[in-house]
């Protein structure tokens, strides 16, 4: 298992690389840097004026260059602009060039400066992050139970009445995106439009103090989608276990209905759902972009949105670093999650 571990973690960093790369490119091609130089600048410049503006900053680098000093691999720049004042890229706001580190990225904790929120990323980022945590803790908390219960309902009696309702139910929720059911939810339950003003608050309020009025609907908006996909594998997955041989036995031997699911079928029928529960969290991460989004909830998607709108390219830059981290440990915890509830599968 050791080094099963090992060798996951190695193909991680070098997908990390690859990804942040990739992202690093994107984020750095010409238009956005020519946008981000009349943003921050002045709109009117001339083509001459955005280059030199750039070059000034570091940004005319070749972008192997770049992507090394972002990463704090390698020494960041010190130039002499055609404006006659020298910058260095790890020289803080009033900080002298000359007392200035030598490196200063990723890995030495600096994350850059956001253009939109007037603060170091890394500031920024991390209470994001927490009314992000907050907010997929609670989806999760309804999601993943719910969506057991139904599937393992709708698969211990393959073809019952109840099967067809609760597999039908689960169909309809997965196939109605989140952009369309929060609608749904905030003009039937929180406008009043309808004669239904349930939930007065407001998702924003809910970033300082989350109450079952203000909270409720976005948690229920992306746990809605959700729970339909995981309750329509539990419930094929129970459906296959119930007609197993050993099911089969327990039946003839006098075993209680309820005894057999609960002690002999649930483990097992549990295998292909919890790869499925790990790999909603990254899918979160999406999803949490149209809902805090649509309800004006500041979190990691609303971030997220708002920097892109801005082409806020430090901030982008450090919102994939952690999209890519969540997205390579969870599968790493779904691996070894995997292996452990089906002692079968052998790690050669």
């Amino acid at each position: 298992m050791g080094l099963f571990i090992l060798r996951r973690f190695g193909v991680m960093i070098l997908t990390a690389f690859c990804l942040t790369f990739i992202v690093f490119w994107l984020t750095n091609l010409g238009p956005n840097l020519e946008k981000l130089a009349k943003t921050q600048g002045n709109a009117r410049m001339s083509d001459d004026a955005v280059v030199s503006w750039l070059a000034n900053r570091g940004y005319s680098q070749p972008l192997p260059i770049k992507y090394g000093q972002w990463l704090g691999v390698l020494p960041g720049y010190v130039i002499d602009g055609t404006d006659g004042e020298v910058r260095a890229r790890c020289a803080g706001p009033g900080e002298a060039v000359e007392e200035a580190s030598t490196f200063c990225g990723i890995l030495q904790g600096d994350w850059g400066f956001s253009t939109v929120a007037k603060d170091n990323v890394s500031a920024v980022l991390p209470g994001r992050l927490a009314n992000t945590g907050k907010l997929m803790g609670w989806v999760m908390l309804v999601m993943v139970p719910g969506a057991l219960i139904v599937g393992v309902l709708a698969g211990m009696r393959e073809g019952s009445r109840t099967d067809r309702t609760l597999s039908t139910a689960s169909i309809v929720t997965t196939a109605t995106p989140e952009y369309v059911s929060g609608v749904l939810f905030i003009s039937l339950f929180a406008t009043g439009t309808f004669g239904m003003q349930w939930f007065k608050g407001t998702a924003s309020s809910a970033v300082e103090n989350a109450t079952f009025e203000n909270f409720f609907l976005p948690v229920m908006t992306i746990a809605l989608y959700g729970m339909g996909y995981i309750a329509r594998m539990t419930r094929a997955s129970m459906a296959e276990v119930m007609t197993a041989q050993y099911i089969r036995t327990a039946r003839l031997k006098g075993v209680s209905f309820p005894k057999i699911v609960l002690k002999h079928a649930l483990r097992n029928a549990l295998i292909a759902p919890f790869t499925v529960i790990m790999l909603q969290i990254p899918w979160l991460l999406s999803g949490v972009v149209i809902v805090e989004t649509l309800f004006t909830y500041q979190g990691f998607g609303w971030e997220l949105v708002r920097a892109a709108s801005n082409n806020d390219i430090e901030m982008l830059l450090g919102v994939s670093v952690i999209s890519v981290f969540v997205v390579l440990m969870t599968q790493l915890i779904s691996d070894i999650g995997y292996v452990y509830l089906n002692p079968r599968i052998r790690i050669s």
